[in-house]
């Protein structure tokens, strides 16, 4: 398997969750790196102490079976709200989940957008929902609650 295969197998990998989305599109796949016949893997969590890190680890090591693989898990520098891609954002957005703008213009006050029917008329109903990265709020337009994804 060459090194781009591997890369390749590896940004595959779904975040278990939200799985709507790569690792590679949610910003915590940093590095892979091919030495011989074994990878080493370095992702930062979305916040220190993420639960879903080693369930991540596991399936990279899936995924490149019946390689060696190490995982390293990096912490600096702290992951960001930015690492997110453009496709990740919309596949968030697709599923209902509120994609967060750049962290640079982001303020707690700032309007967020409801995925299911565009009005800025949101609050927010709890800093945290299913995980401890989403926060979870409700559209005073339409009505139906959803996920936002914190800004970091």
């Amino acid at each position: 398997m060459s090194a781009a295969e591997i890369r390749e197998r590896v940004a595959a990998v779904l975040d278990p969750e939200l799985p709507m989305v790569t690792i590679a599109d949610l910003g915590i796949l940093r590095a892979v790196e091919v030495d011989g016949g074994a990878a080493t893997v370095r992702i930062t969590p979305t916040y220190a102490g993420c639960p879903a890190m080693e369930a991540i680890a596991d399936d990279i090591v899936a995924a490149l079976a019946p390689m060696p693989v190490r995982v390293e898990v990096v912490l600096a520098p702290a992951w960001t709200t930015d690492w997110i891609t453009a496709a990740g954002r919309a596949a968030l957005d697709a599923a209902g989940i509120a994609p967060p703008g750049p962290v640079a213009q982001v303020s707690l006050e700032l309007a967020v957008r409801c995925p299911n029917c565009g009005s800025l008329e949101t609050r927010e109903l709890s800093r945290f929902s299913s995980t401890a990265c989403k926060a979870l709020r409700v559209c005073t337009t339409c009505r139906e609650p959803f996920d936002q994804v914190k800004p970091l």
